[in-house]
């Protein structure tokens, strides 16, 4: 967790449990004006909605084959790991709506569209770093990945998260830069804009862990 001025950042895992009580106790303690979620307009619906969404011919001509299959896989990977320990994937996501509702705070969206995002993931992601992704899966499946262990249940340590960035700003710069970087630049952008317009406001972001301290980083720099 980071404070910045009028900003607190709760940095988050996506299936850990204990991300959802964190989220929902300091919002329900801090009363903040506005909840900021690392989600955009089609993802919230998605979330919020109890219906599965079901694949359509738009969604692969959108994408390109490429990208459809990398989301799939994503979602796929995301409830396997939910399953394991007894959750949904982006539940802080969908208690940080519903707690906000509690105490009257507004909710702002400041990720970019994923459509964007996997677009420039599947123009920029080099034919080098695909080979490294299919060969790291295959290590990992007969155990001889060099993942460091952790508790699923848990948001993982700042040490590793760190370990964990590097690892893939190395191997996958490409996957760096459009997952983690520049998506880093749109949040702390838009979290700028939302704290000089309301200077006396409490905000609290919920982003995925590892985005906290890049996105203090941008807005630092808008001064």
């Amino acid at each position: 967790m980071v404070d910045y001025k009028n900003l607190k950042i709760v940095g988050t895992s996506h299936i850990a449990v204990s991300s959802i009580k964190e989220v929902k106790k300091e919002i329900l303690e801090n009363k903040p004006e506005f909840v900021a979620l690392e989600l955009d307009k089609n993802r919230l619906i998605g979330l919020m909605s109890n219906k599965k969404r079901k694949i359509k011919l738009k969604d692969i001509r959108g994408l390109g084959i490429s990208g459809f299959l990398f989301v799939v896989f994503g979602q796929w990977l995301e409830e396997k790991l939910g399953k394991m320990v007894g959750t949904k994937p982006g539940g802080e996501m969908k208690i940080a709506v519903k707690a906000a509702a509690m105490v009257g705070s507004k909710i702002v969206l400041i990720d970019q569209e994923i459509n964007i995002t996997i677009k420039q993931l599947m123009k920029t992601i080099t034919f080098r770093e695909k080979l490294r992704f299919v060969w790291d899966i295959l290590k990992g499946l007969v155990g001889k990945g060099d993942v460091e262990k952790f508790d699923l249940r848990k948001v993982p340590s700042d040490k590793l998260i760190e370990k964990m960035i590097k690892s893939v700003e190395k191997r996958y710069p490409s996957v760096y830069k459009v997952l983690i970087s520049d998506r880093n630049k749109v949040m702390g952008k838009r979290l700028h804009k939302l704290m000089n317009k309301f200077p006396e406001s409490q905000i609290i972001a919920v982003v995925g862990a590892g985005h906290e301290e890049g996105i203090i980083e941008e807005i630092k720099k808008y001064k």
